[in-house]
């Protein structure tokens, strides 16, 4: 249906990528091998995806890498059609099934973040940052899949709750240059680095006219 009312498979797939991955670029051979579909018609959706808005576009070491755009007028609306909110992003799982298993097995986890090489920002010196009580043997198993799906090798620090709180009280050089960082959260369980949502407020109903 989406396909549809979009015109194009390659097009629902490029959003998908785009809206899921905020903060982050990708080249063409990259987007390519992550959607699956052939460069010519990659290459298409792109000029038209860019030249709507919808992304935008910067060279790096002789690289053209497309990331969406955050200050579209749409976007908000269109990140809730193709986006996946906080704690629901893919995480080297190739289903929402696969996904809640993948985040199981790591243990009590509150935090994963993508940072370093994944949003071409590498103050912070690390790659993915993950804050709970983890089980180290899932968390390389998690990594080493990561890294098959990045095509790339990735730096990672694992902090336990009450360290990433007590670094983030004393204002700890690594943790601030991290949070400092661009970043994609992946999952962010009780609001430690993304903005808790406001309550909706309720109108209490007008009282009847006597």
């Amino acid at each position: 249906m989406i396909e549809q009312l979009f015109g194009s498979k390659t097009r629902v797939k490029l959003l998908q990528l785009f809206y899921s991955n905020p903060n982050r670029s990708f080249y063409v051979r990259e987007i390519t091998r992550k959607i699956d579909e052939q460069i010519n018609s990659v290459r298409r959706e792109l000029a038209n995806l860019l030249s709507i808005g919808i992304i935008s576009s910067d060279s790096n070491n002789n690289r053209l890498y497309y990331e969406v755009n955050q200050e579209y007028q749409y976007y908000p609306p269109l990140a809730a059609i193709f986006g996946n909110h906080v704690g629901t992003a893919p995480v080297a799982a190739p289903s929402a099934e696969g996904e809640t298993n993948v985040l199981k097995d790591l243990g009590n986890i509150d935090l994963i973040l993508l940072t370093g090489q994944l949003t071409r920002d590498d103050r912070s010196g690390i790659d993915v940052l993950l804050v709970g009580d983890l089980n180290s043997t899932q968390v390389a198993k998690y990594i080493g899949e990561l890294e098959k799906q990045e095509n790339k090798e990735l730096r990672y620090a694992v902090l336990d709750r009450d360290e990433f709180a007590y670094r983030q009280e004393v204002n700890d050089r690594f943790l601030t240059q991290v949070l400092s960082s661009k970043m994609q959260v992946l999952l962010d369980k009780d609001y430690l680095v993304t903005p808790k949502p406001a309550k909706k407020k309720t109108q209490k109903p007008e009282e009847e006219e006597a």
